[in-house]
């Protein structure tokens, strides 16, 4: 085995089985042929072997089928065979495994290492171990969530507090290492947070320059956990804060204000009106709480204005769906593509095909699927067979992809699984020769060819 091989495949899932379909084989009873892949390489079918035998009690054996991954020094491995030893409470091996890595100098082996001294009692240990590398992120990281174990905050806090440098802007995210001056501040929030020192912490994230970091606007969170609501709310009515709009509005939704919550949303000139997102969470407010109709109508006004959004066109079909209202649906997809000229592209058109099928029956949705200009493509067989198998026609989902086998594979071995056809499972992921037909037993000797 290679590292590099084993990495790229387990990224893109490309010439493997997927995690997925390893659970699927599970579920179906053919733990053997999970047992048979691990020992050829398929790296989820061993993962998942390990911990059953794991489970079992079988550690040595468990550790045999990952020992040909580990052996590669494939990061991934190693990570996984650390974690198993741990929850057997092996806990010397497993720190033992990734003192290895990181003596070899792997990248994230510092930062494992110390996590795991910190579970188990060498927080002091690992606290020193990341003082030396504080301004690469993710040891800051490590070294904020150790600090508390060791007893170290207000010393993390030191050292993050004296790299702040309030004359320099990052120009990219990987200027400073990553540890620009936002995250710093962020870092330290966290610290001055757990110390119960609240002011300190809001008055730090305020600092921040970009407020919101992965669709997370980190204020915005730590005003709802501790309840300042007038504070948040002054927060989300700056312009641009939808994050803190949609936490202010889950606040009061929690605490029974619903409609203090839709009116978050909905005050004039509101983030409702200019913000799709926004009017998203508003129509999913509204359906929770069974105002449907006014749910599909705040969809329905954005999908006028952003005509063509296919996510927009998504959420508004699954919206009247949801809701019972599949001919609804229809009418609104239809009105809105003859406001663009007639026939959607397939990106806008698959949205209609389950709900033709809720009006008209799959057959029909599948009709119109197939007469489509796009419906002899690998991705409009995908939405066709969802609707087969859904319906429970599973044979017919397997033949629709088996015209693209390649474009499908993942689906279609799935389906075969389900049908119990794992070898042609198998041979689709793997892109390897089908096995023959099975010759019945009481076939008749022929005098034409084959003999």
């Amino acid at each position: 085995m290679d590292a590099t091989d084993l990495d790229h495949r387990a990224r893109t899932r490309s010439g493997c089985i997927p995690p997925e379909l390893v659970s699927r084989l599970l579920e179906h009873g053919h733990a053997d042929v999970v047992e048979s892949q691990a020992g050829r390489g398929q790296w989820f079918c061993a993962l998942a072997w390990a911990r059953m035998l794991g489970e079992q009690g079988r550690e040595a054996d468990a550790l045999e089928a990952l020992a040909p991954y580990t052996a590669t020094g494939w990061w991934t491995a190693v990570v996984a065979a650390s974690e198993l030893l741990e929850s057997w409470g092996r806990v010397d091996e497993a720190i033992a495994i990734i003192r290895t890595r990181m003596e070899a100098g792997h990248p994230m082996a510092l930062e494992t290492y110390t996590r795991l001294l910190a579970r188990h009692g060498r927080a002091e240990e690992a606290f020193n171990l990341l003082v030396p590398h504080v301004d690469d992120w993710a040891l800051a990281t490590a070294l904020v969530d150790v600090a508390p174990v060791a007893g170290r905050d207000e010393e993390a806090a030191a050292l993050l507090a004296g790299r702040i440098r309030a004359d320099h802007c990052c120009d990219g995210p990987w200027c400073c290492r990553g540890l620009d001056t936002d995250t710093m501040l962020g870092l330290l929030a966290t610290i001055r947070e757990r110390q119960g020192r609240i002011d300190e912490a809001v008055a730090l994230l305020r600092r921040r320059q970009i407020t919101s970091v992965d669709s997370r606007d980190r204020l915005a969170g730590l005003l709802a956990r501790h309840g300042r609501i007038e504070e948040l709310r002054a927060y989300a009515a700056l312009d641009g804060h939808e994050e803190a709009v949609q936490r202010l509005a889950e606040l009061l939704e929690e605490g029974g204000d619903v409609e203090g919550a839709i009116a978050v949303y909905e005050r004039a000139d509101g983030p409702a009106a200019r913000d799709a997102n926004s009017a998203y969470e508003l129509a999913q407010l509204l359906a929770r709480h069974g105002r449907g109709a006014e749910a599909i109508a705040v969809m329905r006004a954005q999908a006028d204005t952003h005509p063509g959004d296919d996510w927009i066109l998504h959420a508004l079909s699954e919206l009247c769906l949801d809701q019972g209202r599949p001919a609804g649906g229809l009418a609104h997809l239809d009105a809105l593509a003859a406001q663009r000229g007639g026939e959607d592209a397939w990106e806008l058109f698959w949205m209609r095909l389950p709900l033709i099928a809720a009006c008209s029956g799959v057959d029909a949705a599948v009709e119109r699927a197939r007469a489509h200009p796009e419906g002899t493509t690998w991705y409009a067989a995908e939405h066709m067979a969802n609707l087969l198998a859904d319906a429970g026609r599973t044979e017919e989902a397997v033949t629709v992809l088996q015209k693209h086998d390649r474009g499908n594979s993942h689906d279609l071995a799935g389906y075969l699984v389900d049908l119990g056809r794992v070898e042609e499972a198998l041979a689709v992921l793997l892109h390897e020769s089908p096995p023959p037909p099975r010759v019945s037993a009481t076939h008749q000797r022929s005098d034409e060819p084959p003999f």
